[in-house]
């Protein structure tokens, strides 16, 4: 995923391949999301959301969205992470180190790329996105900036139903910035 980003580095095949990690990773079952819903918000779905749909709309590296309503009847998502994620991250970046060292030690370019800087640059980034509460600060902060923009709208955060492991927003409905084509085809610059 943190490759997908880098053409810098890497061809446009691979990229393209590698991009599909941010949104198109198999969903995660069904019951054990309910399952972190539940643990992390302390109350059964049934209590805490009028509706909860188990197929998740989205799925990617790290975690994955389930479409949700509020008992006040707003329609919201549920952002709920990945089980086992930490893991397996903290894993990938042991051996992204590694590899690491061996660009900067062996290839010609390999210390004028940094590689140990980039992989460090990474582990901070990608262990904070593990924690959807800082995410939901990150988010509330960015709709407090754009309160009155008329470019800009970011969904509203609900904290009753956001922690660590969960963050519950606002439903918004867009075309995603990557879908150029979308994009063009309704003017949007």
């Amino acid at each position: 995923q943190m490759l997908s980003t880098r053409r810098d580095l890497v061809p446009d095949d691979i990229i393209d391949e590698l991009a599909k990690l941010q949104d198109q990773v198999p969903p995660f079952p069904s019951d054990q999301a309910i399952e972190i819903v539940e643990n992390a918000l302390g109350q059964s779905v049934t209590e805490i959301f009028a509706e909860f749909s188990e197929q998740a709309m989205a799925s990617a590296s790290v975690a994955q969205v389930h479409a949700a309503t509020l008992d006040s009847g707003e329609k919201v998502v549920v952002k709920v992470i990945r089980p086992g994620i930490e893991a397996t991250i903290r894993q990938d970046i042991k051996l992204l180190f590694t590899l690491a060292r061996f660009v900067e030690k062996f290839l010609p370019a390999g210390r004028r790329l940094r590689p140990i800087e980039v992989v460090d640059d990474y582990q901070h980034t990608i262990l904070d996105e593990l924690d959807l509460q800082r995410e939901g600060a990150n988010t509330s902060q960015l709709r407090r900036n754009f309160a009155d923009s008329e470019l800009l709208y970011v969904p509203e955060v609900y904290w009753d139903y956001t922690n660590s492991h969960v963050l519950t927003m606002e439903r918004i409905y867009g075309i995603p910035v990557t879908d150029v084509k979308a994009l063009e085809a309704q003017d949007t610059n």
